[in-house]
């Protein structure tokens, strides 16, 4: 069952004791809060002292009718962005048009709602849901233009944020990164060509869809905003409701070809880290001294990576760095890699490749690429004497100075052919003593806080 906080809060206003049992009933499988009105009046006094997430309203009702209700609610500014579905055995077309002209969302006949009101209103909340997250920018040097456009669109429930020229929305995307921006064309300062072409230009910028508002008359103009990135136009003047269903549109395409990209790399990315962990294991079969180092290193970073307060998101990508840090030793040879022994000068140099090796392999995969600094970097030395780019102090990036402590622990706690492994209280002894010249001392602080809080 679901948490009775972030259920769904429902107002079901039907003057039928029997049919709000039966409606109740049909959408017991959302596990929403469900507010009974028996007709209007009595609705429009508990939305005055209750918020609601969604009406479900009746259109024959004694007092005040499901019209009435729909249409006072949709005059007052704190009530207008609540969805409404109206219910009713009136399904003539002209009676649908009355529900949709006072400002329903939904319309459906009472025999249907066995099949069709549960889905609907799954459908309403998760619509209303994500427009309440997302964030429109409207520029356009008419105020009486800006002020319609960002009453229409916050009555449907979005978040708008507007600006007067490209220049002053420049300004306003670098505070709050719009879900979609909609630009005139004509404007002062900066106009819409400008704009577009320099969020077109920018990597993340790009990513919201851009869609022009001009007259009739600018329709070449518009054509070539299309040439330069922008997604769609829309022509003044306009219903504020075909905005609002242009607006819906674009988003609900564009969040679903967003979500086809996640999944897509995912794939990529899950195909790739299989086929990479059977490289490590492989590679860590050619020496069973390194066995299991890699996920003893990552699992290491991972919980220092947490007291740093980074996101879910960052920890696994640091995870995973940590799993593959050493993959470049692939393309070591056995007789080097293996050698019990002292390495000479020219096998050390071999051995010093093994960061650069495992970048290459990590270029090619793009959803892995934020463990390259990782695996290229985690050599480096605080003082600058490491390998293969001599870097020094903050220059070597923190998830690599992490790392740096995480391998230097492991590998000395770890049995090799010519050593026992240390026990911890001779290696935290070590990383002390290297504090500063090899291992970055913030990072090796993070380190005992980690291991005390084991």
């Amino acid at each position: 069952m679901k948490d009775k906080q972030n259920a769904p809060n429902i107002l079901l206003v039907e003057d039928s004791s029997m049919i709000r049992k039966y409606i109740r009933r049909v959408l017991s499988p959302l596990d929403a809060s469900i507010t009974d009105a028996e007709d209007g009046l009595i609705a429009m006094h508990k939305i005055k002292n209750n918020s609601f997430d969604l009406i479900i309203t009746d259109i024959d009702m004694p007092n005040m009718d499901g019209i009435e209700l729909c249409q006072q609610l949709k005059k007052q500014a704190n009530t207008r962005g609540i969805p409404i579905i109206m219910v009713s055995t009136l399904d003539a077309d002209e009676d649908i048009d009355r529900g949709f002209q006072a400002g329903a969302s939904v319309y459906i006949s009472k025999t249907d709602v066995q099949d069709r009101l549960c889905d609907t209103v799954s459908d309403v909340l998760s619509k209303t849901s994500l427009r309440k997250r997302q964030l429109i920018l409207v520029i356009d040097d008419s105020l009486i233009i800006r002020s319609i456009v960002e009453e229409g669109l916050s009555q449907a429930g979005f978040k708008v944020l507007t600006a007067v020229n490209g220049k002053d929305a420049l300004d306003v995307i670098t505070v709050s990164k719009p879900d979609l921006i909609l630009c005139d064309i004509a404007m002062p300062v900066m106009d819409g060509f400008e704009l577009c072409r320099i969020i077109q230009a920018d990597d993340s910028l790009k990513l919201s869809p851009f869609v022009v508002m001009s007259t009739n008359s600018e329709r070449g103009h518009m054509k070539r905003m299309l040439e330069i990135g922008a997604a769609a136009y829309i022509v003044k003047p306009f219903n504020i409701d075909q905005l609002v269903f242009l607006v819906e549109k674009i988003l609900s395409d564009h969040f679903m070809l967003l979500l086809k990209e996640k999944e897509r790399l995912d794939v990529e990315r899950n195909g790739m880290l299989s086929s990479i962990t059977s490289l490590i294991s492989a590679l860590e079969a050619r020496d069973a001294y390194t066995r299991g180092h890699s996920e003893a290193v990552a699992k290491i970073i991972k919980g220092m990576i947490q007291l740093t307060g980074a996101s879910g998101q960052d920890v696994e990508k640091a995870y995973i760095g940590g799993q593959l840090h050493d993959i470049g030793k692939i393309g070591i040879r056995d007789s080097v890699l293996l050698k019990p022994g002292k390495l000479t000068l020219d096998e050390y140099d071999q051995i010093k490749q093994h960061p650069i090796i495992g970048r290459g392999i990590l270029q090619s995969i793009p959803s892995l690429s934020d463990a390259i600094d990782i695996v290229y970097y985690h050599h480096e030395r605080f003082d600058g004497n490491g390998y293969p780019e001599q870097l020094k102090g903050s220059k070597i990036p923190l998830w690599a100075r992490i790392t740096a402590v995480a391998d230097t622990f492991h590998a000395i706690t770890s049995d090799r052919p010519y050593r026992l492994g240390m026990d911890n209280d001779q290696a935290f002894d070590i990383l002390t003593k290297i504090k500063v010249s090899q291992l970055c001392p913030d990072c090796v602080d993070l380190f005992f806080q980690w291991f005390n809080s084991k």
